[in-house]
């Protein structure tokens, strides 16, 4: 942009007078280009981010006389104390006044002022709009890392009691129990500090949940379950499935009850469909803290690219999610 302006400065000031016959004033349009030249940048990089303030106008105003008067200074510089020692001669008669100089140098300093100060303040503001965004998604970034770590510790804690009970009860269970508790572990502590996993690794999470979680349940073949993955290495942000899965766990009735979820990614979108029975006396709310993170960064994360339906009635509570994961496959 600068260098566009400067060049259509220079060919109307300098080279279009010189190739006419009117070049009788050449010395002094290249004088009057560089006095333009410096003053510009001086406005640009100094004067105009010093008394430039939106709340305080006559600043600013200020500011603008600033700028011509150092205009005047430096063409009075060049053309009325160097010039004559170089071409015998000054650009003004002697004897013009002060006012009369200054007006004269207002008048044609303004369009160069103007554009300096309009290329200055897009600058000014194209710089705060990026810390701004740079601010936003520091902001976002730190927002998701928080609502990523929000695991449930109730879980682990009822996990290893159970772990405890096939122990000492010498169970064939117990082995299998706490590696599935070490596989979710390790993706709790490794895969939760990547911004994205592949599906695949997300899906192995729940399976170590939903084993974990059948420790205590009565009828575990209840539990109805129907996977349909063609894409595992498609791109997903972790934790994003496995709260709804804890809340169905945590507030579900598994009392001669099971749930239904089905999980399938036709076309790379996935679709993540979860119905539970609710117990009857349970006075906390189905949706909790981890639903209401996941929505938050289901926001932030997928904008336009999600449908979230959560229907709750007296007796079930259901969760209907599509995401659009296309463009978020690993290589």
């Amino acid at each position: 942009m600068h260098l566009f302006y400067w060049a259509f400065n220079f060919s109307y000031s300098i080279l279009i007078p010189l190739l006419s016959e009117y070049n009788q004033t050449f010395v002094l349009n290249i004088t009057f280009f560089l006095v333009s030249v410096i003053t510009f940048y001086i406005n640009y990089f100094f004067i105009v981010p010093f008394f430039f303030n939106i709340k305080k106008l006559y600043f600013s105003i200020v500011g603008f006389f600033v700028s011509v008067a150092c205009f005047a200074f430096f063409r009075y510089l060049v053309e009325e104390v160097l010039l004559p020692l170089f071409a015998g001669h000054g650009n003004y008669a002697e004897g013009t006044s002060l006012g009369f100089y200054f007006a004269d140098n207002f008048f044609y300093s303004s369009s160069t002022l103007f554009i300096s100060t309009a290329f200055s303040l897009f600058n000014i503001f194209f710089k705060i709009d990026v810390e701004k965004q740079k601010l936003i998604e520091e902001k976002k970034n730190s927002e998701l890392q928080a609502l990523k770590t929000q695991i449930n510790p109730h879980f682990i804690f009822n996990t290893l009691n159970n772990i405890y009970s096939l122990v000492y009860q010498n169970s064939d269970k117990a082995l299998p129990a706490i590696e599935e508790l070490s596989q979710l572990l390790r993706y709790s502590t490794k895969d939760l500090e990547k911004d994205f996993i592949p599906l695949n690794k997300e899906i192995g999470y729940l399976d170590s949940l939903i084993e974990l979680e059948k420790l205590r349940i009565k009828n575990p073949e209840l539990l109805i379950i129907g996977k349909k993955i063609n894409f595992p290495n498609l791109n997903i942000s972790p934790m994003l499935l496995v709260p709804f899965v804890e809340n169905a766990f945590k507030h579900g009735d598994f009392t001669g009850k099971g749930f239904t979820l089905d999980i399938s990614d036709d076309h790379q979108k996935l679709h993540f469909y979860l119905r539970n029975f609710k117990k009857q006396k349970s006075k906390d709310s189905v949706s909790g803290i981890g639903i209401g993170n996941v929505k938050k960064r289901l926001e932030i994360l997928y904008p336009q690219k999600h449908k979230l339906a959560i229907t709750e009635s007296a007796t079930d509570f259901s969760v209907d999610l599509t995401i659009d994961l296309r463009d978020n496959s690993i290589n």
